[in-house]
């Protein structure tokens, strides 16, 4: 299966947003501090608001990011970006 059908679910319900939106990202990863800055790497740090919650064990980091996003290209983009990354789920 290629990337593109991976997104093909979420592009239409992104499609059927207006833009630009608010958008809202969460990511879970293990607590590598080099992972997160690659995540929040993919963001504006002027506009986005990063929100970083250790699990109890402080084994992962569960990151929420809300950022203005301007079309469902650049949402899917940070998606495939963050797929990329070992050990990253994205929800």
């Amino acid at each position: 299966m290629s990337m593109k059908q991976d997104f093909e679910g979420l592009r239409k319900k992104l499609d059927e947003l207006n833009f630009p939106n608010l958008y809202l990202f969460k990511f879970i990863v293990k607590s590598d501090v080099k992972k997160i800055a690659q995540i929040e790497s993919f963001f504006n740090s002027d506009n986005a608001q990063i929100r970083r919650k250790e699990s109890s064990k402080g084994t992962f980091v569960s990151i929420s990011v809300k950022e203005i996003m301007l079309s469902p290209d650049e949402i899917i983009n940070i998606y495939i970006k963050s797929s990329k990354i070992e050990g990253v789920i994205a929800l």
